[in-house]
């Protein structure tokens, strides 16, 4: 059935009219809670991104309130997260100094070309394009961002000042040569940062430990201005709303931010949908893929414009607004906007933020993004999609982060082709009929194998119980009529048993009448 145009272009009217005065009021104590969880996190992310610490709250208001009014799910909520501000930093660092005004623009023109591909993708329909990239991908990849991201943060921790490497590799190396100059100072107020956190979260897990435990930190170098007086701390910015912000596009930064664009694209994408579904599944809620891959779409092309860089779900956020009980999508509207009040009448407390501290609390985002029991998973269930986890995980580390995701898809698909390519066969004897049990298709890159097994093949008549066959192309049909007419000039036959009409219409339409290929049922 077809939307009326209405909904189509305001998905948001489909729900609005559940929403009450008692849904808004707990929607909004939900969004408080996904504030202040995204306080600290969104600084942080904007400073792995190489982006001055305002660009993290700005991601965080205008992309997220359009994601969350067009998309599909009731409980996503996007913004910026560690991965693709990894990837940021990672694509466009070559291209200008981190944190200044040409990287900005160039992280923001990359934002805009990552949400129009994500955004023609569902105009298309292609929403389950994203299902390429399979979960060991994604996992190895996480794991690996997870590692670049603390080797990143160790200069901070250490209290050094390094310059920007493209790999972990060379930030490893880098790293290793100036390790004698580091401060213990900067590492005490790392290591208390550290033991607030993990306390609070061991005491009192609902409060947002990131956030206490850089407040400790910081209040603990304003107290000892004399001690500390050595340690940095983030830069000021005036308390402002999201700026309008000019886009611009040159050629050259075009085509040298496209292959990035089209790589953070697709990770928002797989990112936001695999959580929009798992907490779907849980709420028992309908999801539309294509709209969700719409909405991030036109979150990440709009976003831009008003300094907001490339956003996706997070799923310690999206989890704590189901958790919490949110009703609506409005729970992530009132984050935005809290967000947004923090940004217009808090930014000077952001100036007081030692820069340690901040690094502490990112090495525990890393350490969220570890799953130990998803890599235990993987190696019990399959060996294949675990080397392909492997293989995406050691290009994080020696590549850049968005060859590295293409690396991990290349080896996907080539282990799926490998499988798909060898259908499996069974042999059993009826008589003077070998029977062959083939599970799989029949296209151009399994004909080769098909025939293979066929050729060696013996008895009068070869009968294929074809059941199991659901597609065959060209390359197969004209196969099958040639290992038909070989076998018939052996006076024997080729028979295919419980073919599928539409694969028997297929095999027939090559020579009708005359087809050399037998069937039975």
């Amino acid at each position: 059935m077809r939307l009326p145009s209405r909904y189509s272009l305001f998905p948001f009217l489909l729900w609005w009219p559940t929403v009450t005065r008692r849904t808004l009021g707990t929607d909004l104590l939900v969004g408080l809670s996904g504030a202040i969880l995204a306080l600290p996190q969104s600084i942080a992310y904007a400073l792995i991104a190489g982006l001055p610490a305002e660009y993290g709250l700005y991601a965080a208001i205008v992309p997220v309130i359009i994601a969350c009014l067009w998309g599909s799910s009731w409980h996503l909520i996007g913004g910026p997260t560690a991965a693709i501000s990894i990837v940021l930093f990672t694509s466009v660092s070559p291209m200008a100094r981190p944190g200044s005004d040409e990287f900005v623009a160039l992280v923001l023109v990359l934002t805009f070309l990552a949400g129009l591909f994500q955004w023609l993708l569902g105009l298309l329909r292609f929403g389950n394009l994203v299902n390429f990239v399979s979960p060991s991908v994604i996992l190895g990849f996480t794991l690996g961002a997870a590692l670049v991201i603390a080797l990143g943060q160790l200069p901070n921790l250490l209290g050094l000042e390094l310059d920007s490497q493209r790999t972990a590799v060379a930030t490893l190396l880098d790293l290793g040569q100036h390790l004698g100059q580091a401060d213990w100072h900067a590492m005490l107020v790392a290591a208390f940062t550290l033991a607030v956190s993990l306390l609070c979260r061991r005491l009192w897990p609902r409060l947002p430990a990131l956030l206490i435990g850089v407040v400790a930190g910081s209040l603990l170098v304003a107290a000892l201005p004399g001690f500390f007086a050595g340690i940095r701390l983030v830069d000021a910015f005036e308390g402002s709303l999201p700026p309008f912000t000019l886009l611009h596009f040159e050629v050259n930064s075009l085509l040298g931010l496209l292959p990035a664009a089209i790589a953070c694209g697709m990770l928002g994408l797989v990112t936001s949908l695999s959580i929009a579904r798992s907490l779907a599944a849980k709420s028992q809620q309908l999801l539309d893929a294509n709209q969700e891959v719409r909405a991030q779409g036109l979150s990440n092309m709009i976003g831009p414009w008003f300094a907001g860089s490339l956003s996706a779900g997070s799923f310690t956020r999206s989890a704590l607004n189901l958790q919490s009980g949110a009703t609506s999508p409005m729970a992530g509207v009132f984050s935005a906007l809290l967000v947004a009040a923090f940004a217009l009448f808090c930014a000077p407390l952001i100036a007081h933020i030692a820069l340690p501290s901040m690094g502490a609390a990112i090495l525990l985002i890393c350490w969220g993004l570890v799953d130990i029991e998803g890599v235990r998973a993987l190696l019990r269930v399959s060996r294949a999609e675990f080397v392909v986890m492997l293989l995406t995980l050691l290009a994080t580390l020696v590549l850049e982060l968005q060859t590295a995701i293409y690396a991990g898809v290349l080896a996907s698909l080539f282990f799926y082709l490998k499988r798909t390519s060898q259908p499996r066969f069974k042999y059993t004897r009826d008589g003077d009929d070998e029977l062959l049990r083939l599970e799989g298709s029949i296209f151009f890159g399994a004909c080769h194998y098909v025939q293979q097994i066929l050729q060696l093949s013996h008895g009068e008549r070869v009968v294929v119980d074809a059941r199991h066959i659901n597609f065959i192309d060209y390359a197969g049909v004209e196969m099958l009529h040639l290992e038909a007419r070989r076998l018939m000039a052996q006076n024997r036959q080729l028979v295919l048993r419980h073919a599928r009409p539409h694969v028997i219409e297929e095999i027939q339409k090559l020579e009708g009448a005359t087809c050399p290929v037998l069937f039975e049922d």
